[in-house]
């Protein structure tokens, strides 16, 4: 991908403000909130049954993460999954721990039939919702990105969509086309909800974009070079999450521009 992409899609970013509709855990509503501040974007946790279709109609984007799932969430869900796709809004599944549960596995292997834009996660949760695997250990990956490049191919192949694998060095795929964007700190693997900051990114991105590939990997590239500025700063994960937060403010497209992707 040209840096010239990045430095257009965060430019975009910036100038349009997205809305996004985050029907997300309830653990990482205020990290996900603030990094979408934080990058330009503006957020809404609207996960109520009787109100998620209406705003997942009017949104920029929809982000669905499944990570502390119950069932009125999870009708909500489908509502507004299913909301999204009839008006054209770009939408993002996080499949959170799944493989591993059965409930979240069920649900998540039904939205991926109403055919997320995105799906993003790690790669035990992707070979999961492909077939490939039987998930991590909760919402930890066993296994590594590369490991999943097969099933992340044919799950976007399936979804007509992208997905995109985090790791060490994280996947962008959608089927056809295979990114890769290095860089980042384990500093984020130790502050709660970084993961699921990132899918909300991914929604932003892609709202701005109008193309799920691009606007993937400028979200991850986004979190990454953020995590290598805060790392620098920071004495541990206490004070790395603020300091991550006010670099995902500050990079520019420039600085967006010179990511490790290949």
């Amino acid at each position: 991908m040209e840096a010239v992409d990045l430095r257009a899609a965060r430019a975009a970013l910036t100038a349009r403000t997205p809305l996004v509709h985050c029907l997300t855990n309830t653990v990482v509503q205020t990290i996900t909130a603030n990094a979408l501040l934080a990058a330009g974007a503006a957020p809404a946790m609207v996960d109520a049954p009787e109100e998620a279709g209406d705003f997942a109609a009017v949104a920029s984007a929809v982000l669905v993460n499944v990570g502390t799932v119950h069932a009125r969430t999870a009708e909500a869900m489908r509502i507004a999954a299913r909301s999204a796709g009839a008006a054209g809004t770009p939408w993002v599944l996080d499949p959170v721990a799944v493989g591993g549960l059965a409930y979240r596995t069920e649900l998540a292997t039904e939205l991926v039939g109403l055919r997320p834009t995105v799906v993003r996660g790690n790669a035990s949760e992707v070979m999961a919702l492909a077939g490939a695997g039987r998930g991590g250990r909760g919402v930890d990956s066993t296994d590594s990105a590369e490991d999943a490049a097969k099933a992340a191919a044919e799950l976007a192949a399936r979804t007509g969509g992208v997905v995109a694998v985090s790791g060490e060095v994280d996947l962008v795929t959608d089927g056809r086309r295979t990114l890769r964007v290095g860089g980042g700190s384990p500093l984020l693997t130790r502050t709660t909800g970084a993961g699921c900051a990132l899918g909300a990114l991914v929604a932003a991105y892609v709202a701005v974009t109008g193309d799920a590939l691009t606007g993937a990997v400028a979200a991850h590239a986004h979190v990454a070079l953020a995590a290598e500025v805060a790392a620098d700063v920071a004495d541990g994960p206490g004070t790395f999450a603020p300091a991550w937060l006010d670099a995902l403010d500050a990079l520019d497209g420039d600085s967006l521009a010179a990511a490790d992707v290949r």
